[in-house]
């Protein structure tokens, strides 16, 4: 009966990503009539918000990448019931950016070409482009240089896995405790592929 409930199982989980991506397509084309601008080879997770009323006023380039639970707003209505007005704005991600988990992004802000945005960031101003931010304001941290150049050598020096190996090691229960054991109490690194 377990290699049945197995196996039916795994056909409704290829039914569900078959459908979770006609879900995203659809949404996608939905968005661009509205006249959002979404680039080229961009991953926006099902669970990222966007302001779907005022979305002609967001642009997302190409190579962009979000991590899940993002807000982007194109509206700000927090001084509506003082003022009895609403500000709306142009948010403008530029090309090959990285935007962490659960930040966001309000209106009236750019963040520049090849910048990386990190988790839980609240974006408020512009951001300039080839640079790491974060926090709440989001700020910049250092330029995207000096903070990949910090990276490599933390590969380097770190474990790290290959892509492939970290996911045949991923099967069975001896395969994680040997990543597990390699990585030791600290973090490790998985190479040659998204992560």
């Amino acid at each position: 009966m377990t290699r049945l409930a197995d196996w039916v199982i795994d056909r409704l989980d290829a039914w569900r990503s078959r459908l979770d991506a006609y879900r995203s397509e659809r949404r996608w084309r939905r968005l661009r009539q509205l006249g959002m601008r979404i680039g080229a080879n961009v991953s926006l997770p099902a669970s990222t918000w966007v302001d779907v009323a005022h979305c002609y006023l967001i642009s997302i380039g190409d190579d962009c990448t979000f991590g899940p639970e993002c807000l982007i707003l194109a509206h700000d209505a927090q001084m509506d019931e003082f003022l009895d007005a609403g500000r709306i704005g142009r948010v403008v991600i530029h090309e090959q950016c990285h935007v962490g988990p659960r930040c966001v992004v309000l209106c009236n802000v750019e963040v520049g070409p090849r910048t990386i945005v990190g988790p839980g960031s609240v974006v408020v101003t512009s951001l300039p482009p080839d640079t790491y931010c974060a926090g709440a304001p989001a700020r910049v941290i250092s330029p995207l240089a000096d903070y990949l150049d910090q990276r490599r050598a933390e590969v380097a020096a770190l474990p790290s896995f290959t892509r492939e190996e970290y996911e045949r090691r991923c099967r069975t229960p001896e395969g994680r405790a040997a990543l597990a054991a390699a990585q030791g109490a600290g973090s490790a690194y998985i190479v040659g592929g998204k992560a």
